[in-house]
């Protein structure tokens, strides 16, 4: 998603051209159409510059995201994990209507579970996505144990940031769930300047100033974070920023390398 304005305006092969310039051997597509122009660019990406796609992205069910749905639509999409040397599939959030109740909670944990099992014929995994709606409860669970528990075939990709928001730990959280993680999202968690309150004080502007951040430009303990993904056994660490206050995707990305390589962690991005 990062890239997503990049891709539009450069093309892929020129974006990730940039990205492999700045360090980062390993690249996730999400809001991204695969078409065949697009399918063929990355292919070279990966050719040419040593780009490794980590994972592609797909819906539940049509309408759940862009591009093609795991129901109805999953011969394309592992077609296009194929030519793209993919082994992983993401479902990249938790449709709100899947919370929202306990019965459709299950039913959407059932759907993954089916659909894990399809990939997995097809030698391909599916995980999901984490925001901070997976960390409310029903009947006192948080709604990613339910899902976990239901669904043992689906993987999970965990978001630092947003475990954070959602009001964990997030090395705590990794532990939590172990070896389902396949892939973690970092992106770092940023209190940024108040709210103008000028108008009036109010609740809403006093908590609505935490940030996206660049990895190292906020508060998480990313070597903690990293120390425990890599003892875990995740595959691939993934820095992205869903809001950039202005910035280029380039340079936040940029910034949190450089940051990376300060912790010490030079030799895996």
């Amino acid at each position: 998603m990062m890239l997503k304005e990049a891709f539009a305006s450069a093309g892929a092969f020129a974006t990730l051209r940039e990205v492999r310039a700045i360090g980062y051997r390993s690249v996730e597509i999400s809001q991204i159409p695969l078409t065949a122009a697009t399918v063929a660019e990355l292919q070279r990406a990966r050719d040419e510059l040593g780009v490794e796609i980590a994972a592609i992205s797909a819906g539940l069910a049509p309408g759940d995201s862009p591009g093609a749905a795991l129901e109805g639509g999953l011969a394309g999409i592992v077609a296009d994990a194929r030519a793209l040397g993919a082994h992983t599939v993401r479902i990249g959030m938790l449709p709100a209507s899947a919370a929202a109740s306990p019965t459709a909670l299950l039913d959407f944990a059932d759907r993954c579970q089916a659909a894990a099992a399809r990939l997995r014929d097809d030698g391909l995994r599916l995980l999901l996505h984490n925001h901070h709606l997976e960390f409310a409860r029903h009947g006192g669970r948080l709604l990613l144990d339910v899902v976990a528990e239901r669904a043992p075939l689906l993987g999970l990709e965990l978001d630092v940031h947003w475990v954070q928001r959602g009001g964990l730990d997030p090395v705590t959280t990794l532990r939590r769930y172990g070896e389902r993680i396949a892939l973690v999202h970092l992106k770092d968690y940023r209190v940024g300047p108040p709210a103008d309150v000028s108008g009036g004080w109010s609740v809403h502007a006093f908590t609505s100033n935490v940030q996206f951040a660049e990895v190292g430009e906020g508060n998480l303990d990313f070597p903690g974070i990293i120390g425990t993904s890599l003892a875990l056994g995740v595959e691939h660490l993934l820095v992205e920023q869903d809001e950039r206050y202005g910035r280029s995707a380039l340079d936040c990305l940029r910034t949190s390398h450089a940051n990376l390589v300060a912790m010490g962690f030079a030799d895996l991005f």
